[in-house]
């Protein structure tokens, strides 16, 4: 069995467990960690950093988790909205005036945080250099019309959201996303998660690794079953996810960086109330806000049905949000709980439960805190 590194408590061993099972089937690396009432319960790690496996995944190993960046994105704006700056029932031009061009002065922030703008892609001619320049990508926005009118269909935003949601933040804060995260959120929390990397940190990144038959040209693409395959040149290819201008920009859709550890704890914020650790970013209100229910019903990109609240997807009484390659972070505020699993391992979309898989094994430990509780 694979040899899995960190702590657990006894009634989470099988979380551990499941993460080994997954190394032993072929996957590179991983790390899992649950978190309950702000503090750790699970926080293991195992396997490699490498395609080549020969460096051990380390406890302060970091890697991309794509979309579940997408749950940090939305927490900016959701404390900024708690505070009082940001109406989230607003329109977008009232923050950035240029918005309202192409007949969008009818888009509201929160179509934005709930991929019902209209604006699922670029348009014309694109390549991931585009997203490495926010004045430039934020204006194509800008300039763009909506693809459907806002607010009466969902198609999934895989990088534009964040430029969306993003823009509004600096326009608020004089900031970056990724600036105001620091800041704000992971400052305080001591948090190892990071919007825009900084080249000190580029020894610790465990690079993806393309699925079983596929190199780096390997292209993103939606699970669902009828879900449009991405034209050339318009899919995020994992040597693109893997370069240091990747790592660098601010792509806060899909580029952020940290741990199992870093991802559960910041959403322990929403899973909490608003509060870890004696550090308060929102009030109850403020988390519940993001949980009302914005769109359900068929999402046109991704193929398939889905729940959205303000920047989470919504799943029963847990919520949360997937990345590309694997990595997931699911809250399950009732149980104040937020479980992450982050891996540099990617499998085919249509066919990857392992985050899934390690949900339902901190669920076992859940089951049996209840029970020591009640008992």
């Amino acid at each position: 069995m694979a040899d899995i590194q960190g702590s657990y408590e006894d009634l989470f061993n099988a979380v551990p467990s499941a993460l080994a099972a997954l190394l032993d089937e072929g996957d590179a690396g991983g790390a899992v960690a649950v978190f309950v009432d702000g503090e750790p319960v699970v926080d293991v790690w195992g396997g490699f950093a490498d395609a080549a496996r020969t460096v051990p995944w380390q406890r302060d190993t970091i890697v991309n988790v794509y979309s579940v960046t997408k749950t940090m994105t939305a927490l900016t704006a959701l404390v900024l909205a708690d505070r009082g700056e940001l109406d989230v029932d607003a329109p977008v031009a009232r923050y950035w005036p240029e918005f309202a061009a192409a007949g969008k002065d009818g888009v509201l922030v929160r179509h934005l945080l709930s991929h019902t703008a209209g604006l699922p892609d670029f348009e014309g001619q694109w390549s991931a250099e585009v997203a490495y320049d926010w004045s430039s990508a934020t204006a194509r926005l800008a300039a763009q019309a909506p693809e459907w009118e806002p607010g009466t269909a969902a198609g999934y935003h895989s990088l534009t959201q964040g430029f969306l949601v993003g823009e509004v933040v600096r326009r608020i804060t004089g900031r970056t996303p990724g600036e105001f995260f620091a800041d704000e959120i992971a400052g305080p929390l001591g948090a190892d998660f990071h919007m825009g990397l900084a080249a000190e940190h580029d020894h610790r990144v465990a690079l993806t690794v393309p699925p079983p038959s596929h190199d780096e040209d390997y292209k993103a693409g939606a699970p669902g079953i009828n879900a449009p395959t991405p034209a050339d040149g318009t899919g995020i290819r994992v040597r693109d996810g893997n370069s240091v201008a990747w790592r660098r920009a601010q792509i806060p859709a899909a580029s952020g960086f940290g741990n199992a550890r870093s991802v559960a704890l910041v959403q322990s914020v929403m899973a909490c109330g608003g509060e870890v650790g004696g550090v308060r970013l929102l009030s109850q209100a403020g988390c519940d806000r993001a949980w009302v229910e914005q769109f359900q019903g068929q999402d046109r990109l991704l193929g398939m049905p889905v729940r959205y609240g303000l920047g989470y997807g919504l799943f029963g009484t847990t919520y949360g949000w997937g990345g590309w390659g694997g990595s997931l972070v699911m809250v399950e505020p009732e149980a104040r709980t937020a479980i992450a699993y982050v891996t540099n391992q990617m499998s085919e979309p249509g066919d990857d439960s392992r985050g899934l898989e390690m949900v339902m094994a901190a669920y076992d430990g859940l089951q049996g805190l209840r029970a020591k509780a009640g008992g």
